[in-house]
């Protein structure tokens, strides 16, 4: 019968420990991660950092979806929420103009079966006087509006979707949320 050293011992022992540990992080974060709810509230008192230097003041009411959400130094999505209504907006480099920016995300919002962009796009401004272009669609169940700006070589997209009657309440609040979008006017 062969001896097993200290040696062998104390490193069967730390090998014991190491897959404790990695078993623990491999069931215990996902756990801890399940419990903490994905939607957080949000201030509509202070600008919320989107990324790439754009804020925006969230509508009174909204939570922020954390599951969606990603800001950055280049680039950066925050999901919001009203109630079923989700308002979310997207910051990424852009080198082209307006009208091309409008049209990918037509194109974008179209390429998604069941989805068809409604009537023209339309002029509209922010409160600090960016230019942008919006429209509407429609989709299975829902319905929603959208907006693009260009910015500083930056394209920020905003679109906003859920169903008929909640929509109809809460777009004068995010309408008035999106008019708020300001960029600091940094190149990415």
């Amino acid at each position: 019968m062969a001896r097993i050293t200290r040696r062998e011992l104390m490193s069967l022992l730390g090998a014991l420990g190491v897959v404790a540990i990695l078993g623990g992080l491999a069931f215990g974060l996902p756990a801890i991660d399940q419990a903490l709810p994905a939607e957080r509230p949000v201030s509509a008192a202070e600008p919320y950092p989107v990324g790439a230097g754009v804020t925006v003041i969230p509508p009174v009411g909204a939570t922020l979806d954390v599951t969606g959400t990603r800001p950055g130094d280049a680039a950066g999505t925050a999901l919001f929420r009203l109630g079923a209504v989700q308002y979310k907006i997207a910051v990424r480099p852009f080198a082209g103009d307006l009208g091309t920016a409008g049209e990918r995300l037509r194109k974008r919002i179209t390429g998604t079966p069941g989805y068809q962009v409604t009537g023209p796009q339309l002029e509209v401004a922010t409160a600090g006087g960016l230019a942008g272009l919006q429209g509407g669609y429609t989709a299975p169940g829902r319905s929603g509006r959208y907006a693009v700006f260009v910015a500083g070589g930056l394209t920020i997209e905003v679109t906003i979707s859920g169903v008929d009657l909640d929509l109809g309440r809460t777009l004068p609040q995010i309408e008035a949320s999106t008019r708020t979008l300001r960029t600091d006017g940094r190149e990415p």
